[in-house]
């Protein structure tokens, strides 16, 4: 059994072969032979306490991602999520590989939104509005400016302080960014990117203008939400994994049945943007495969060392 700790995966994880393995995850997810099991959810004994589990398998990958979160370790110095990857044999159901997954995580939750958007926003989108200012937007922001050519980057967070903070350590990242409010964001965003704990929306529809992709990344448990149901009458809806998308994702909130699988657009059996003026919305509710498939190859690359 091989043992892959934080430290370790930390330095082999590059966005690059986040998006590689999470693009070939998401069509994965859809092939006759890959099945995902319910997501579970629970809590430790400590207030707010949570930690959920995911498992799938295809014929060649077979296993379970935790991750966890207990929001009292920042006053310990410690990190407040933990994910951990859990890779079996196949053929013979033993234990291969735990792999620390913790900033992995960030990475292969970026890379879904890097493949949506390289997939379904358009190709001369330069300018990105990204709702939160946590853990996970940072590497969310990363992520797109690897596929798009992106020249402003508008930040809307609760908190002023935290705000402004985060905006520093995008302009360090190089990234010409600046904080807004909610309305300017979305009236002037090509792309939007929602990465929050949200359990209402976060702007009203009619702030999107006509040719915006969104993707919303929040989303993996009942009652999240960030985005406003009126925008689904007027777009076209993608996701991770429909099944799991309309139960905990936030399609969850949509009556619009009219969803597709981001795979079947990367292999071309679906259609994605159809004009200019399309707004297209991805839920990414986060699903098994995508932990698999990161560890596998981080896997493979540690042995082929």
């Amino acid at each position: 059994m091989i043992h892959l700790n934080e430290a370790h995966t930390s330095k082999l994880i590059t966005h690059e072969l986040a998006y590689d393995a999470i693009k070939n995850a998401l069509t994965a997810v859809i092939s006759d032979n890959a099945t995902l099991f319910p997501v579970v959810n629970a809590g430790g004994a400590a207030p707010n306490t949570v930690f959920s589990l995911k498992a799938a398998c295809t014929d060649k990958v077979v296993g379970w991602k935790t991750g966890s979160y207990w929001p009292n370790n920042a006053s310990l110095g410690r990190p407040c999520h933990g994910t951990t990857i859990f890779l079996l044999d196949p053929e013979t159901g033993v234990l291969k590989a735990i792999i620390e997954a913790s900033a992995v995580n960030a990475y292969r939750t970026a890379a879904a939104d890097a493949v949506a958007v390289d997939y379904l926003a358009r190709k001369d989108s330069t300018t990105l509005a990204i709702f939160g200012t946590g853990h996970q937007a940072e590497y969310e922001a990363m992520a797109v400016c690897n596929v798009r050519s992106i020249n402003s980057v508008f930040v809307v967070g609760r908190s002023t302080e935290k705000t402004n903070i985060f905006v520093e350590r995008l302009k360090a990242k190089g990234l010409n960014a600046k904080a807004v409010d909610a309305q300017f964001a979305c009236m002037s965003a090509d792309i939007i990117v929602t990465a929050t704990t949200s359990s209402e929306p976060l702007f009203r529809a009619e702030w999107v203008k006509p040719g915006t992709h969104i993707s919303a990344m929040g989303a993996d448990k009942k009652g999240k939400q960030e985005l406003p149901v009126e925008l689904y009458s007027n777009a076209l809806l993608f996701c991770d994994f429909a099944k799991q998308s309309v139960e905990i994702g936030e399609l969850q909130h949509t009556s619009n049945s009219n969803i597709t699988n981001i795979g079947e657009v990367i292999n071309a059996t679906s259609s994605g943007r159809t004009s200019a003026n399309d707004i297209t919305i991805f839920d990414s509710s986060g699903i098994a495969l995508q932990d698999l498939f990161i560890a596998e190859k981080l896997l493979n690359i540690h042995e082929g060392n």
